[in-house]
């Protein structure tokens, strides 16, 4: 099973649409829309899965396309290292 990163995605675009146009090149297994934490508002990616072949000839058919009026970033995504940084709550905050 391979992991794509899909970039650049219009903030109107759903996981049904995403799903539909990655179907077009194999078998996809999952679709994941990342939101705000915060407000729930499309961040403007995703991830999709699917077989490593399929996952292939989705990302070079699919890569730089127009999607509803935005030409997409697909790549396979990259493991993120989880790190212990970043403000989770705690401490002051100047408004």
């Amino acid at each position: 099973m391979t992991k794509l990163y899909v970039g650049n995605l219009p903030f109107t675009a759903t996981e049904e649409a995403v799903n539909a146009l990655f179907s077009k090149h194999g078998t996809v297994e999952k679709v994941s829309m990342i939101t705000d934490r915060e407000t729930g508002r499309p961040r403007g990616f995703g991830f999709v899965e699917m077989s490593s072949a399929d996952a292939a000839r989705a990302m070079q058919a699919l890569n730089g396309t127009d999607f509803e009026g935005r030409p997409l970033k697909v790549n396979e995504a990259q493991e993120r290292e989880r790190s212990g940084g970043g403000n989770r709550g705690g401490g002051a905050r100047r408004y």
